[in-house]
């Protein structure tokens, strides 16, 4: 339903009064959102642990001996230009490329033993955001959607934002409806000029232009009213449009984007650039209310030039993006109610190809996981000495969906009806990784 992406996904329910009049720069929304705060309104309140997620998705699949299971001590083919370095967590050795993040890695922990039989881009991108195996017969709803529709509004600020679009298709609510899509966010955070669409009003439509629109439609709502008056979601949809108005008037929602608020220490924290900036942005929201975060960080499909992206961009990006999140929610006191996961869609080859790059590898990847009531500074699960196979602890995918859902306090036995009135649990058959809380 939010889809700030140019154009990149439109919802459309039918002509109806939603559609007659559109309310300043809700028009890219259609004025569906207030069918979203009507159906945020219904997801339950009861004493859910209140913990928000920021998931960094590195699109392409991060190699994992290059990043968080180093092999220092195997053949070249397999350890490639890279060595490991000492942490702040003594026993434990990440990749050299991540000199900051290896003074963060009290703050985190590293599944170094989760493997998927799914090495295709687009099928195991759907694997790895909903917890469920592809199936050409449904599109099941990623965790952000899953949180929207669990958790509600907080605060105002839509519950479940992307960063970046949606990798190869995926990432949205599946079969659930686009009512509980993610707000996605395009453009660069890191420009002088970067606005987000449709939190302010468009250029030309003043503040007064939208009050008197949105007097159009309380005049519309009252007529239908009387005429549906034996309806209780006409007798209540007024609350829901009210909110529609507020969140583009909202000083709160204005705020929590406006990436200039933030001092130039900070965001040199951060690192200045796209993924630094998004992972500041993420906390800026997470901090103002929003449920779940995702931040996809493409460019990890290094089947050639693997050793040179590492180095000039890849390594130096992540390590400064991803340690800038940490420290900043830690000293921040956020991070006790804020799950930070990093993953990809699958690892990569151990072995070095011939274009000095490394390809798809399924059979092992690294998955890390911190704040949020997580257990950090320790490492679950190890590969071989080759970084081919778990060696010991192997972790599904299935598993990982459940240890988040249970961080953020879903119940994954909870089932949903799709189209067809079938009843699915929101986590088929995942066991949480006990040992991470």
């Amino acid at each position: 339903m939010f889809d700030l992406n140019f154009g990149s996904h439109r919802d459309c329910d039918g002509v109806s009064r939603r559609e007659f009049v559109r309310v300043g720069g809700l028009a890219a929304l259609g004025l569906s959102l207030p069918d979203f705060l009507r159906t945020a309104a219904a997801a339950p309140a009861d004493a859910r642990k209140d913990v928000s997620c920021i998931l960094l998705w590195m699109g392409g699949g991060p190699c994992q001996i290059d990043t968080f299971d180093p092999k220092p001590d195997a053949p070249q083919e397999i350890r490639g230009e890279f060595g490991a370095i000492k942490t702040n967590v003594s026993g434990i050795q990440i990749g050299d490329r991540f000199p900051k993040l290896a003074k963060q890695m009290d703050k985190f922990s590293i599944l170094r033993s989760v493997t998927s039989p799914d090495g295709n881009h687009e099928t195991a991108t759907h694997y790895l955001l909903t917890g469920y195996p592809f199936d050409p017969a449904i599109e099941y709803p990623a965790y952000g959607s899953v949180v929207a529709r669990e958790k509600g509004v907080q605060n105002g600020m839509p519950p479940n934002v992307f960063f970046g679009g949606y990798p190869f298709g995926h990432g949205h609510a599946g079969y659930m409806g686009a009512v509980y899509n993610p707000f996605t966010i395009g453009g660069d955070p890191n420009s002088s000029n970067f606005t987000v669409r449709d939190v302010a009003p468009p250029p030309g439509v003043d503040l007064a232009r939208i009050t008197r629109r949105r007097g159009i439609l309380q005049q519309l709502d009252t007529f239908q009213k009387q005429v549906d008056s034996q309806q209780d979601v006409v007798r209540t949809v007024d609350q829901f449009y009210s909110q529609a108005y507020d969140l583009i008037t909202s000083p709160t929602v204005k705020k929590a984007f406006d990436l200039k608020k933030e001092p130039d220490k900070v965001r040199d924290l951060y690192g200045r650039h796209t993924f630094g900036q998004s992972c500041l942005m993420a906390r800026r929201l997470v901090e103002s209310g929003v449920r779940f975060v995702t931040v996809n960080y493409g460019g990890w499909d290094t089947h050639e030039g693997h050793f040179n992206a590492m180095k000039n961009h890849l390594g130096p990006t992540l390590d400064t993006g991803y340690a800038g999140l940490l420290q900043d929610l830690k000293d921040r006191g956020m991070l006790d109610s804020t799950l930070v996961v990093w993953m990809g869609e699958f690892g990569r080859t151990p072995k070095v190809n011939s274009s000095a790059g490394r390809d798809h590898w399924p059979n092992v990847m690294s998955v890390n996981m911190g704040g949020g009531g997580i257990k950090t500074g320790m490492t679950l699960g190890t590969s071989n000495e080759r970084g081919e196979l778990p060696k010991d602890r192997p972790i599904r995918v299935e598993d990982v969906a459940a240890t988040i859902y249970r961080a953020l306090g879903v119940d994954s036995e909870k089932e949903f009806l799709n189209a067809e009135k079938r009843p699915l649990k929101i986590n088929y058959d995942g066991e949480v990784l006990h040992e991470l809380f």
